[in-house]
C-alpha cells in the first residue's frame, strides 16, 4: 500500500502511543500483545513516526520483524523525510537493514531538505558492513545532501576510514564537490594522514580550492604530519603508474571492481588495480 492510500485509512494526528514506546524500547512481548489486542501497526505520531521507525532507531530486530510481519509500511516517511531504513542505517544494525531490504525497502528514497539518504546515515554512523550492504544493494554513491554533500564527504568528516575505502573502491567520485569543497578538505580538517593518503591514491586533487580559496593543506596545522603529507604531494606528482591506475578505474566507473576481477592479468596487476597493493612511493614522505 502506498503512503497516500495509507493516509486515507489510518493516518491521524496523535502523539506517541504505547505501541511506539514498546517498539522504541524493544519490549517484544508487550508489542506483540498490543498488536494482538488490535493496535494499528501503522499508527503515527504528529511527526508521522511509526512504531517501525522507533524499532529501527534502536536496532530492535525482533520488534522490527514482528512489525513487518504484522503489515507495517516499510517506506513510510516522517515529516522530515526519514524512512525506517534511514533509521536502521543510523543505528548501525546490519540485521535490521537486511530485513528491511528483504521486505522491499527503497534503497534510494528521494532526498528532502531535512533528511539524508540511508547511505549517508550509514556513513555517519561508521559501520562499514552496513555501508558495504547499501552499496551492494544499489545505493547511489553521489546522492547529494544539502548539508553533507555526497556520502564520501560525510564519511571523511567523521573520520570513518573503512567506510571511505568501501565508497572509493565502489567508484565514488573522489573529487566531487560541495561549495567547491572536496573530501580531501574534510580529511585535512580531521588531520588523519592515512585518510589523506587513501584519497590521494584514488586521485584526490591536493590543489583543489574551496569557495574561500583554501586548499586542503590550508586546513592543517603547520608542521603537523598531515601538513607535511599534503605539502609532499603538492610538490611530487603521482607516478605514471599510479595515474594509469586511476584512469583505468575512472573509465570503468562503478563497475571497476567487477570488471577488474574478470581480467586475465597477473595477480600483481590485479591487486594493484584493486588497490590491494600500495606503491612504495606513497610512503616516501614519512
Amino acid at each position: 500500500m502506498e503512503l497516500t492510500a495509507a493516509r486515507c485509512s489510518f493516518l491521524c494526528d496523535i502523539d506517541r502511543t504505547a505501541l511506539h514506546e514498546a517498539a522504541f524500547h524493544g519490549r517484544f512481548l508487550q508489542l506483540k500483545q498490543l498488536l494482538e489486542s488490535g493496535a494499528s501497526v501503522n499508527m503515527v505520531t504528529v511527526d508521522n513516526i511509526t512504531p517501525l521507525h522507533e524499532a529501527c532507531t534502536n536496532g530492535h530486530l525482533r520488534c522490527v520483524r514482528l512489525l513487518l510481519e504484522a503489515g507495517a509500511q516499510v517506506d513510510v516517511r516522517t515529516i522530515h523525510g526519514s524512512t525506517p531504513l534511514c533509521n536502521a542505517c543510523a543505528s548501525g544494525s546490519l540485521e535490521c537493514v537486511e530485513l528491511l531490504l528483504e521486505h522491499g525497502a527503497k534503497v534510494n528514497p528521494s532526498l528532502t531538505a531535512l533528511t539524508a539518504s540511508p547511505l549517508h546515515e550509514a556513513c555517519i554512523q561508521g559501520n562499514d558492513a552496513v555501508v558495504r550492504l547499501m552499496i551492494a544493494s544499489g545505493a547511489q554513491l553521489e546522492a547529494y545532501d544539502i548539508y553533507f554533500g555526497p556520502p564520501l564527504h560525510i564519511a571523511c568528516a567523521k573520520g570513518h576510514m573503512e567506510c571511505i575505502r568501501e565508497l572509493l573502491i565502489a567508484g565514488a567520485n573522489v573529487n566531487s564537490v560541495k561549495f567547491h569543497e572536496t573530501a580531501l578538505h574534510h580529511a585535512a580538517r580531521v588531520q588523519v594522514v592515512d585518510m589523506i593518503e587513501l584519497l590521494v591514491e584514488f586521485g584526490a586533487s591536493v590543489h583543489a580550492s574551496d569557495n574561500v580559496g583554501r586548499k586542503p593543506v590550508d586546513y592543517t596545522s603547520p608542521a603537523s604530519p598531515s601538513h607535511t603529507c599534503l605539502k609532499f604531494y603538492e610538490c611530487h606528482p603521482l607516478s605514471l603508474q599510479q595515474l594509469c591506475r586511476i584512469t583505468v578505474r575512472g573509465t570503468m566507473g562503478t563497475r571497476a571492481s567487477e570488471v577488474i576481477g574478470q581480467l586475465n592479468v597477473s595477480h600483481r596487476i590485479h591487486s594493484f588495480l584493486q588497490f590491494c597493493e600500495r606503491p612504495a612511493s606513497l610512503q616516501s614522505h614519512t
